[in-house]
């Protein structure tokens, strides 16, 4: 998946997950995207700084009430309320190897077909996850809660 920053014609901001860059092109162009807001179809993709979840610090995760999900960015994703978003990372999270730190250089791998294709996950520095997008390779950061952060598959 890959999240863009999209905009109205009418100044309205809100984000598109799509299954790939070309997926985005596509649905732009038979006028698919709409507003959330004000239904235009005048959707153009916006600039964005690069977000990666890096993890949280132990004062960060000290402060999240037990029992609750820590999915507080819900209202960031357009139609995603926190049950939803909660539920897609969950997905995600149980359907992805987790990488670590060698999020990069695993992602590079895939993509020139020098290890086997597979859904990973993990952590990269912004300057990394720049240099991915730079060179092809579609990577999206998403808020994972810190109950599903450390599970390994």
């Amino acid at each position: 998946m890959i999240v863009f920053d999209l905009g109205c014609d009418q100044e309205h901001r809100f984000e598109g997950w799509f299954s790939s860059s070309a997926d985005f092109e596509r649905q732009l162009k038979q006028n698919l995207l709409s507003c959330p807001v004000c239904s235009s179809t005048g959707v153009r993709r916006l600039l964005s700084a690069s977000r990666v979840n890096t993890g949280k610090t132990g004062r960060e995760l000290a402060a999240i009430p037990r029992g609750e999900p820590a999915v507080r960015d819900a209202g960031h994703y357009a139609n995603f309320d926190g049950a939803r978003l909660l539920k897609l990372i969950s997905h995600i999270v149980e359907n992805t190897e987790d990488v670590g730190r060698a999020f990069a250089e695993e992602a590079r791998k895939i993509h020139y077909q020098e290890a086997p294709e597979r859904h990973i996950r993990g952590i990269a520095l912004p300057q990394e996850v720049e240099s991915l997008r730079e060179e092809g390779i579609d990577v999206v950061a998403l808020p994972v809660p810190p109950h599903l952060s450390g599970k390994t598959h």
